[in-house]
């Protein structure tokens, strides 16, 4: 496995503490996991609380420790909210992984405004108020690293993730920003850009119609994504895309847009003849 050969390298985290949002399932599951495998408190945020219990009691099982903080982060309120749970427990945040996100697909030309700005709200908003309410306390502490996972999608918009491209386009932004804001600061921000990866959001997506041409089989596996916060925390890394090289691809289509466009058009065109459905929508499946 990817990440069990990096982990000599990347050490311990003993002795810190990481808030993760979105937990309940997925990247941020499995984010959250590893950070307590390697001697992390990990405060566990989402809105399912039953799911996040669960996780708690298997990482407790194991002898890490874990606090459960059920927060909508769509809310400023519960955001704050959330942090001050964790300084009264912990005295301190070390890390915060903005990790939660939805995704609603659509044509650009078929988008509902309702869908774009559900998109914003957790996307965009969540990791906002999340920084927001961690930063006071990574000031006075002297130290912290926030990791904003975002998205390839973030670099290049495809159809028909125009909605949800946008606001990873913005959380790019805004992460760059950050950056700036904070550059004599101690505190380190983190970027970190995975392709499709093989979660729920997902498996939601292989049983669209509008996205029949990915393969369910070329969806990367999380660990990959986790290892990129890890080694971001870890070492400080401004940016990370998953897979690797993929910030190749990038400037390909920031130096030469036509090439790129060219590009997705054939990787749409062998998707389709990879999943059987030249040109036809893909059966839908029953069941997840």
């Amino acid at each position: 496995m990817v990440l069990e050969g990096l982990l000599p390298l990347i050490g311990t985290f003993r002795d810190q503490v990481v808030l993760v949002t979105g937990a309940s399932s997925g990247i941020g599951r499995e984010t959250a996991l590893r950070f307590a495998q390697q001697g992390a408190a990990v405060a566990l945020a989402a809105r399912r609380r039953a799911q996040l219990e669960e996780l708690a009691a298997a990482i407790e099982t194991t002898g890490g420790q874990a606090m459960i903080v059920p927060t909508d982060v769509t809310d400023a309120h519960a955001a704050r909210a959330a942090v001050a749970a964790v300084r009264r427990k912990w005295k301190r945040l070390d890390i915060l992984v903005n990790n939660a996100g939805i995704l609603k697909l659509a044509a650009v030309e078929k988008l509902r405004a309702t869908d774009l700005e559900a998109m914003l709200q957790v996307n965009l908003f969540g990791a906002l108020f999340m920084t927001q309410a961690a930063l006071p306390l990574m000031r006075r502490q002297g130290n912290g690293s926030i990791i904003n996972v975002a998205s390839l999608a973030g670099r290049r918009g495809i159809s028909p993730l125009g909605g949800y491209c946008a606001t990873k386009f913005a959380l790019v932004g805004l992460t760059e920003a950050l950056r700036t804001d904070l550059a004599d600061t101690p505190i380190h921000v983190g970027l970190v850009l995975p392709g499709v990866v093989d979660t729920p959001m997902a498996e939601g997506i292989n049983q669209d119609e509008l996205l029949t041409t990915w393969p369910s089989a070329l969806n990367m596996p999380p660990e990959w994504v986790v290892a990129a916060v890890l080694l971001s925390a870890r070492f400080h890394l401004r940016e990370v895309s998953v897979p690797p090289g993929a910030a190749t691809v990038e400037l390909i289509g920031a130096m030469a847009p036509g090439i790129t466009d060219t590009l997705i058009r054939w990787t749409t065109a062998a998707g389709r003849l990879l999943v059987g459905t030249p040109g036809k929508r893909a059966p839908r499946q029953k069941g997840r």
